[in-house]
């Protein structure tokens, strides 16, 4: 195992926990909150967050997991050896699935749809209680535990490539 990845997973499990746990808050709490405003209050809220989020840690963290969740996959497939192998491409599989592939192909469609809406279009109200919170929730949680199971997977392929191989060992 090269000290390149030996340096490079811990840091992973770390970024897809806090990848994961920004997630966690959004369908926990943050979503729940927004749909008890008045009116288009939360549909005006999350217009700003999808902007903002553009600009902050977070999108470097989203973004660098995906390109280091392929590099990972690409080592476990084709570098590594023993049982860990299997956990490690799986964590990152999970991740570029669960969390990128969800991201790119239903929770930002929603938000470029919400963004172009007019918030004193009775639309806009029609559609952030009847499809956006609904189904960005839904999709948010989906990213939430892909990010979950993918750290859990991570760092139990590390624990699994320090251990022993064989009978009696």
């Amino acid at each position: 195992m090269s000290a390149f990845f030996q340096t490079l997973t811990p840091f992973a499990v770390l970024a897809y926990a806090f990848v994961g746990g920004v997630f966690l808050a959004f369908s926990d709490f943050i979503m729940r909150s927004l749909a008890l405003t008045s009116g288009t209050g939360g549909a005006e809220a999350m217009q700003v967050i999808n902007r903002e989020v553009f600009r902050w840690v977070f999108m470097a963290l989203f973004l660098g997991m995906a390109a280091v969740s392929l590099g990972l996959l690409l080592y476990a497939v084709f570098v590594l050896e023993g049982s860990g192998k299997l956990l490690i491409a799986l964590s990152a599989l999970v991740y570029l699935l669960g969390c990128f592939a969800v991201t790119v192909f239903f929770n930002v469609p929603m938000n470029e749809a919400l963004a172009g809406m007019d918030l004193s279009s009775d639309r806009t109200g029609d559609y952030w209680t009847g499809i956006y919170l609904p189904r960005w929730t839904f999709w948010n949680t989906v990213r939430t535990i892909a990010c979950a199971l993918s750290a859990a997977l991570l760092l139990f392929g590390l624990l699994s490539l320090g251990q022993p191989q064989g009978p009696g060992l």
